[in-house]
């Protein structure tokens, strides 16, 4: 898994990619504090390589929670910037630092 962050120039906004390698999934979606955990609000595409692959544009200086959805299992970012522990959710969430 991975993240890519693009901090824009021209206004204080960053562009997140995020890619998940998972051949065998049929649906993943990042759900965060940045789009309200909603599960449809960010579907990722599926790639030809078996990757998913998803860019966000976010509001740079925050710190956003959030966690990858394969077909209704939630993974972490093993590359996240932090974790946190959710009480709601009884895990780790993985932490976007922007």
């Amino acid at each position: 898994m991975a993240i890519k962050k693009q901090f824009l120039k021209s206004k204080p906004v960053c562009k997140v990619t995020f890619t998940v390698p998972a051949e065998e999934a049929k649906k993943v979606a990042v759900v965060g504090s940045f789009n309200e955990w909603n599960e449809k609000a960010t579907p990722l595409k599926k790639l030809k390589n078996g990757s998913f692959k998803g860019t966000v544009d976010l509001e740079a200086g925050n710190s956003y929670e959030f966690r990858y959805l394969v077909d209704g299992n939630y993974v972490n970012e093993e590359a996240a910037d932090a974790f946190a522990w959710s009480d709601f959710a009884g895990a780790d969430n993985s932490v976007l630092n922007l």
